[in-house]
């Protein structure tokens, strides 16, 4: 899923041509013809089938229109390529690129399709609409689920054991402690994808805000740090809790995202803290994903606030360039319908609750998003840093490996991630760096 590798990208900024300023034409194709829409989305086999799923239900309801999709890779690459072909007028007609601050990247003033009070949008759920919004315009419309980030947790492990989902850090431990008692790995690590590494830091954010409400936007500014501030070091140093009491799998430092996902899946270890977007493509090889795999947030210190870190969805916005405006605006309304989210759920069960109003989670949908579901209820749930602050350091990965791996103190691994903020903060030409 395009949410987790997203975690690793940073925010540059991109001038566009000025030739990027139509908007294109707005015909309609005569009742004979056929148009062709391009669409550009991810290359990882969730968003694969969520594309096709999209597309294919759309152009069985629009017969008069084609829609061609071709795939970026995932993380800094496919970053890249998508801000070289906005800048070149060379983007295709509509393409899935991330929400949030990262959007301010594209410069989307001179380069997407302003659809600020359009009917696209008439579906769309307010509490989405800040995540696609620069400058007071909205650009984009949710392309799936949202995602939670946070602790993937076995519950055949936790049935066997009597455990129950833990509100705080130390009830947390407490059942790590019980669970090694019994010989099953507590916390699964996968330090070979070093991306991974980041979600005690990242899946932490809920924590943080509900300690420092405008922790955002003080970190944003300059004003705040993580290693000065005691709500945002707690995820370096739960980072370190867990390597400090030998809760981690064998071979942490080597093992892949995959290895750990199977381990989880398998009850071989019973907590791996990841996005819960990663786990549908593991239905086809192993079923019991859907029923044997919880989800619950990074557990703070206060039980009454216990809450969750979402990902919001990533969004399918409409370049400037493109010459079918209104068949590419009738496909973004499609996208953003109660009939778009079914067709993606026949085809991927949703691992988190839609931004669609009309929409529900299916019966059959996976236990994480009914979990997931159960937070956006309640309303505890807080977007992810990098969806408020487009400040997100580029080693904050290596920091974390090795705080996790026992070679760099909590604080000390704050302190460092603290001046690789700055260096990025800088480049960005924030006020107050």
């Amino acid at each position: 899923m395009k949410t987790s590798h997203r975690t690793l990208a940073t925010a540059v900024a991109v001038v566009a041509m000025a030739a990027l300023t139509s908007c294109g034409s707005t015909s309609e194709p005569a009742a004979d013809d056929t148009i062709t829409l391009s669409f550009m989305t991810g290359s990882d086999q969730s968003t694969v089938d969520t594309s096709k799923a999209l597309a294919n239900a759309f152009m069985k309801a629009n017969p008069t229109i084609t829609i061609e999709m071709e795939h970026q890779p995932g993380g800094s690459e496919g970053d890249n390529i998508v801000k070289t072909r906005l800048s070149t007028g060379e983007m295709t007609d509509v393409f899935w690129y991330n929400s949030g601050s990262l959007l301010q990247a594209l410069n989307p003033a001179q380069t997407l399709v302003d659809l600020t009070g359009d009917p696209v949008l008439a579906n769309v759920q307010q509490d989405y609409l800040p995540v696609v919004t620069q400058g007071g315009k909205v650009y984009g419309v949710p392309a799936t689920t949202l995602t939670g980030g946070g602790i993937l947790y076995n519950r055949k492990v936790y049935d066997e054991l009597g455990l129950e989902v833990p509100k705080t850090w130390d009830e947390f431990m407490a059942n790590n402690e019980k669970i090694k008692a019994a010989g099953i790995t507590p916390v699964i690590s996968t330090f070979k994808d070093s991306w991974t590494s980041q979600l005690f830091v990242l899946a932490d954010f809920y924590n943080v805000q509900a300690a420092v409400p405008t922790f955002a936007q003080d970190y944003t500014a300059g004003k705040v740090k993580y290693a000065t501030t005691p709500a945002a070091l707690g995820g370096f140093q739960h980072l370190a809790d867990v390597h400090a009491k030998g809760y981690l799998s064998k071979g942490f430092g080597s093992a892949t995202l995959d290895q750990g996902l199977k381990m989880l899946v398998e009850g071989k270890g019973a907590h791996y803290a990841m996005l819960s977007g990663l786990l549908p493509p593991l239905l086809a090889t192993y079923p019991q994903t859907a029923t044997d795999v919880g989800f619950f947030g990074v557990p703070g210190t206060d039980p009454a606030k216990h809450g969750a870190t979402v990902w919001e969805p990533p969004a399918i916005y409409v370049a400037k360039t493109t010459e079918h405006l209104d068949a590419a605006k009738k496909f973004l309304a499609f996208v953003a319908s109660p009939a778009g989210t079914e067709a993606v759920s026949a085809a991927v069960r949703p691992s988190g609750p839609y931004r669609v109003k009309g929409s529900k989670l299916p019966e059959d949908a996976i236990q994480v998003a009914k979990d997931l579901q159960a937070y956006i209820d309640d309303s505890a749930t807080s977007p992810a840093l990098e969806f408020l602050s487009p400040v997100k350091g580029p080693s904050l990965e290596q920091i974390t490996v090795a705080v996790g791996s026992g070679l760099t103190p909590p604080a000390e691994g704050a302190a460092q991630y603290d001046k690789d903020v700055e260096k990025q903060a800088k480049q960005l030409g924030l006020a107050g760096w």
